[in-house]
């Protein structure tokens, strides 16, 4: 799908080499103010300061420049659910009464298999629009619902993680599969989208309380039939579904354990919320390689608690740790504008989340979580280029008060407490999918999206 074209970017360039939580923050972050990035065949080929790195171009290809911008590596959502974006800022309920009053009903319209592929368009131009160029995805329980949802992502040609809701009990039967028809289900759509150009499939249990142990059971067994499988679900996101979970499965010693009983505690599984873990928990996630998405736009909205953050990404035993949207309990689809929310939640547990911190969270960070810190969080040499362009003008305001910013990471903190939910520009494998102000925005890969 990525030609061979040689494309350049020059401009104000920001990306890590390192995990600031884990080292010192300054010494982790890479900053080119005039920098050069080469791509050709969806990998980057070229990175460093323009004066050094220029002769990497080949003749008669110009950069394009982006000024009063800073160029990051394509931003990484690790937990967000495509399908609710038409409830997005219902009014206040607590997690489970929310979902029972607007979750479910709105998930009913994905019967309809037009409707899903509607809302895939809308969705995925929507995150692109925000810098956005992987996410990990809950679909519906309707198999054409993941479908649609790759169908679409396979046309901008970006890497992402997705699958259909496996859910067979406490929630309304026109959204109930059963433990065999969703691993029947879940099973064929793995085997004809994972790995499927950058498309990836997630085994996606809703939660513990919608699923029966046999389905637990039947998810277990689809992902050690395929281990490069991801796995997404929910844990400890509010303290009465802890509670439920404890009446459901009384024979478990946590929640946690309901997961690993089934075989879902490993590599390549992301655990969302997380707020109401303690520390055996994060423990057993350092040590099992599974990853926590920190979705606080969400938790703040419906009261659910704040995570631990600086907790689990603790040296002595870090927790693989990404950012999440969540959608539609989280009030944005744009990462950015989660990082001003993710600072606000460590700020009320007595935390600091500088800006070097906050970047790793939405690139190397995401990346790591989902182990594919091998090809994607950062801009660097053969790693795929997708990168994100942050607009520090977007507004007078913006504008304004970059102007009195004293070095590179006031100006990161700013734009993450005050940007602009559009960023200025998206590049998915060396191509340009999204423009901000151009009359026709968005492009498929190689050819106009419409």
């Amino acid at each position: 799908m990525t030609d061979s074209t040689v494309r350049a970017l020059r401009g104000r360039v920001l990306t890590l080499k390192g995990n600031p939580f884990l080292d010192e923050p300054g010494a982790c972050l890479v900053h080119h103010e005039d920098g050069l990035v080469v791509m050709q065949g969806g990998r980057i080929t070229a990175f460093g300061a323009y004066a050094t790195t220029r002769w990497a171009l080949p003749e008669g290809v110009v950069p394009v420049e982006y000024p009063d911008s800073l160029m990051v590596p394509g931003l990484i959502d690790t937990h967000v659910h495509y399908p609710q974006i038409q409830m997005i800022g219902a009014f206040g309920e607590e997690l489970l009464e929310w979902l029972t009053r607007y979750t479910f009903p709105a998930e009913f319209a994905f019967a309809d298999r037009v409707h899903a592929e509607e809302t895939a368009r809308l969705f995925l131009r929507s995150v692109l629009a925000c810098g956005t160029t992987t996410a990990a995805v809950y679909c519906t329980v309707h198999p054409h619902s993941a479908e649609a949802f790759f169908a679409e992502s396979e046309r901008f040609n970006t890497r992402m993680v997705a699958g259909k809701v496996l859910m067979d009990r406490n929630a309304p039967a026109a959204l109930l599969d059963t433990a065999e028809r969703g691993y029947r289900e879940s099973r064929d759509l793995a085997a004809r989208w994972h790995g499927r150009g950058r498309q990836l499939y997630a085994v996606t249990p809703r939660f513990a309380p919608a699923c029966s142990e046999a389905q637990l059971d039947a998810a277990g067994a689809l992902i050690a039939e395929d281990p490069s499988l991801y796995l997404q679900t929910h844990l400890c996101e509010s303290e009465a579904e802890v509670a439920w979970v404890r009446d459901l499965f009384p024979e478990r010693a946590r929640y946690l354990d309901v997961y690993a009983e089934a075989g879902l505690v490993r590599p390549r599984a992301v655990f969302g919320h997380a707020i109401h873990v303690d520390e055996a928990d994060l423990c057993t996630c350092h040590r099992a390689g599974a990853a926590l998405s920190h979705c606080p736009s969400s938790n703040l909205f419906l009261g659910s608690g704040l995570f631990r953050l600086f907790d689990a990404l603790d040296p002595r035993r870090p927790v693989r740790v990404g950012l999440g949207t969540d959608v539609g309990a989280g009030t944005s689809l744009s990462l950015v504008r989660t990082l001003g929310e993710a600072y606000k939640v460590a700020a009320l547990r007595g935390d600091k989340l500088d800006a070097v911190r906050a970047l790793w969270l939405a690139t190397a960070g995401g990346a790591e979580a989902l182990h594919l810190e091998d090809r994607i969080g950062r801009i660097a040499v053969g790693y795929e280029a997708d990168l994100c362009v942050l607009d520090t003008a977007a507004t007078p305001l913006m504008a304004h008060r970059a102007r009195y910013c004293t070095d590179i990471e006031e100006l990161l903190f700013v734009v993450m407490t005050l940007g602009h939910e559009r960023v200025r520009a998206t590049w998915v494998a060396g191509e340009p999918v999204y423009e901000a102000g151009r009359a026709e925005s968005f492009r498929y890969a190689g050819k106009s999206g419409g």
